[in-house]
C-alpha cells in the first residue's frame, strides 16, 4: 500500500512528537546521572551544568555509601519491598478472587463498599490512632500493615479474572477441584501478567515509601532509603554535611536520587511486558 502526502506528513508529526517525549523523558535522567559522576573540576569549568562529562569520578557514591545509616537505611527498605509485597499479593488475590466470581452471596454490596473506599478515606489521625493501637509504632510492620491492601489493584486482578474462560472453572470443578486448588493451580498460573502489575504497584509503593515513615517510625535505625536520602539532600542543601572540595554538593545528591532510583529501574525491564500486558487485559471490564 502506497502512502500519500497527507499519510506521509502525518508519520512525519507523529515521529518528532514521540521524539520530543523521549527527549523530554530521558534529559532529566541524563542530567541527574552526569552530574553525580562529574568531578569538581569539571563542574566549575561549566559552570555546574553537565549532560555529557569527559572525566568520570565515583567520589560521590563512595562518601555516600561510607555513611553507615545508608547501607542499615537500604536494609530496612528491601525488607519491607520483599515481604511487604508478598503480604500484599497474597491479601490482594484472596479478596479478587471471589469477587471475580459472580455466584459470590452479596457480591455486589461488597464490590460497593470496596469502591467507596477509594473515594472516601478513614482519614490521617483515625488511621495513626489505630496504627498505634495495635502497637505498630516504630516497628517496620507500620510501613506494611496499614497498606496491606490497595482497592485499585483489587479491581485491577479482579478485572483480570474475570476475563479467564469461565470453562475453566466449570471443567477443574467437574474433576473434583476445589477453589483453592483452582486459583492456585489454574487461574494463577494464567494470571501472571495480572499478578506482575499489581506486584509492580506494591513494590514501587514501598520502595518509595517516605510519608509512612515519617508519621509512625521515631526510631532512625528503623528509617528507610527515602528518609535517609531526603535527610542527605537537607544536609547538603545546609551545607552541614563535611565534604572536601573534590566532591560538589550537587553531585553527592545526584547520587543519592541515583541510589534510591536504580533499583527499580533495573527490576522493570524484566517484567515490562507483563505490566502492559496485565493493565490492558485488566481494563477490559470494569
Amino acid at each position: 500500500m502506497v502512502k500519500g502526502k497527507s499519510d506521509k506528513l502525518f508519520d512525519m508529526v507523529v515521529y518528532l512528537l514521540l521524539t520530543l517525549v523521549a527527549v523530554v523523558a530521558i534529559f532529566p535522567i541524563m542530567y541527574v546521572v552526569s552530574m553525580s559522576l562529574t568531578p569538581y573540576s569539571e563542574v566549575i569549568k561549566n559552570g555546574g551544568f553537565v549532560i555529557i562529562p569527559k572525566n568520570l569520578s565515583f567520589e560521590a557514591y563512595i562518601r555516600i555509601f561510607e555513611d553507615p545509616a545508608l547501607l542499615r537505611s537500604m536494609s530496612v527498605t528491601v525488607f519491607v519491598t520483599v515481604v511487604g509485597t508478598a503480604i500484599n499479593l497474597l491479601l490482594t488475590t484472596l479478596a479478587a478472587y471471589p469477587l471475580s466470581r459472580k455466584g459470590l452471596p452479596g457480591r455486589s454490596g461488597l464490590l460497593l463498599y470496596i469502591v467507596i473506599t477509594m473515594m472516601f478515606s478513614g482519614g490521617l489521625i483515625p488511621t495513626y490512632l489505630i496504627v498505634q493501637s495495635l502497637n505498630l509504632l516504630d516497628t517496620v510492620w507500620a510501613l506494611i500493615v496499614p497498606g496491606a491492601i490497595a482497592t485499585f489493584n483489587v479491581l485491577v486482578m479482579k478485572s483480570f479474572f474475570e476475563s479467564l474462560p469461565e470453562e475453566i472453572f466449570e471443567s477443574a470443578k467437574i474433576d473434583g477441584a476445589r477453589e483453592f486448588r483452582i486459583l492456585w493451580k489454574i487461574v494463577l498460573p494464567l494470571s501472571v501478567p495480572s499478578v506482575m502489575t499489581v506486584g509492580l504497584f506494591y513494590m514501587v509503593g514501598h520502595w518509595n515509601s517516605f510519608f509512612s515513615a515519617v508519621l509512625y517510625i521515631t526510631d532512625t535505625n528503623l528509617h528507610p532509603l527515602q528518609v535517609i536520602i531526603r535527610n542527605m539532600l537537607l544536609m547538603t542543601q545546609n551545607n552541614e554535611l563535611q565534604a572536601e572540595v573534590t566532591v560538589p554538593t550537587a553531585a553527592m545528591q545526584m547520587a543519592a536520587v541515583v541510589t534510591a532510583s536504580l533499583p527499580i529501574i533495573m527490576v522493570y525491564p524484566f517484567i515490562q511486558k507483563h505490566f502492559t500486558k496485565g493493565m490492558l487485559l485488566g481494563a477490559v471490564k470494569g
